[in-house]
């Protein structure tokens, strides 16, 4: 067997080295442009990537050889999946890799967003000790709404077990709710909850999904909580939401102006206005798209893609 894989994005050094081990063949080009990858991708069975470039039909077309397309990470939306697969080639990802992660970083959000602690400590360290302006909330007693009942959404709800709270999940697929979640209609779930958490891919279905419409369509002011894909919240209508009272605070680790690589933040250099606003609010936590993106899940991802591989090859 003579199984030819290119490394397209550097991971965990155990990927490259079981690989290895298996008797695969790795090669690796970290910088190449798409353009000089896609002269020589013919000569290869596999490709291991994150998401430095879309794997798209020109791309495909001339991967002539290709086999299998592994992404270290939970989505597959930087590769047209559908051309993919009518080429016989194997898409791998590894949702479960970093599931664990990205639940704990949610339930992180939710905890400081409700006891105010970034706005608390900004505070002290500016020399202000103000108690009653930091009063917090308490999530006992809440009713939590996770929206996506997947690797991520599961794995959130199991955290929240801890906590009095009350948990619905809402999903495209029927009959996915637990012991942890309780499964609700939309109109139930707008109706109920004070906490909205995505767990979501980005889609067709789910882009610009948290629009205007969405927010109002909720009984109450909610908290709301993205650690999906930035683009599956409209920013502009999150901010006037946020004005409005009707969105208490948000907990953003994706921005709707990410590039698709997500190495950089910006697709261009002005600053929106609604960006603006989420720098300045105090109600607001943001960090740069490391939910899943801890020691742990580095290396989790990487054993769950090499394990798949072999899978593939060795049953």
């Amino acid at each position: 067997m003579d199984i030819k894989i290119l490394h397209i994005d550097s991971n965990h050094s155990l990927l490259w080295n079981q690989l290895q081990n298996a008797g695969f063949t790795n090669h690796s080009d970290f910088t190449s442009t798409k353009e000089e990858i896609e002269a020589k991708i013919q000569d290869y069975q596999g490709i291991v990537i994150r998401s430095r470039f879309k794997i798209d039909k020109t791309f495909l077309d001339k991967a002539t050889n290709l086999q299998f397309i592994a992404r270290v990470g939970a989505g597959l939306e930087s590769i047209d999946c559908e051309y993919a697969l009518s080429k016989n080639i194997t898409l791998i990802a590894a949702p479960e890799g970093n599931r664990n992660a990205v639940a704990e970083h949610a339930l992180g959000m939710i905890l400081s967003l409700f006891n105010k602690l970034n706005q608390a400590d900004s505070e002290i360290r500016s020399g202000h000790w103000n108690r009653e302006s930091n009063r917090g909330y308490e999530l006992d007693g809440k009713t939590v709404g996770i929206i996506g009942y997947g690797n991520m959404g599961k794995s959130f709800a199991k955290k929240l077990r801890g906590f009095d709270a009350d948990v619905l999940c809402y999903d495209i697929k029927e009959n996915v709710g637990d012991s942890n979640a309780k499964q609700a209609s939309l109109e139930e779930f707008q109706q109920k909850v004070d906490v909205v958490s995505l767990h979501i891919p980005w889609t067709p279905e789910t882009d610009k999904m948290v629009d205007a419409d969405f927010i109002n369509g909720f009984a109450k002011s909610f908290w709301i909580i993205n650690t999906s894909r930035g683009k599956n919240i409209v920013t502009a209508d999150l901010v006037s939401a946020m004005e409005s009272g009707k969105i208490l605070g948000a907990g953003l680790d994706v921005l709707e102006y990410e590039k698709l690589s997500f190495e950089t933040l910006f697709q261009d250099k002005n600053t929106p206005e609604a960006f603006q606003y989420l720098l300045q609010a105090k109600n607001v936590i943001l960090s740069p798209h490391i939910a899943g993106w801890t020691f742990e899940s580095h290396e989790r991802l990487a054993q769950v893609i090499v394990d798949k591989i072999k899978a593939k090859y060795f049953g």
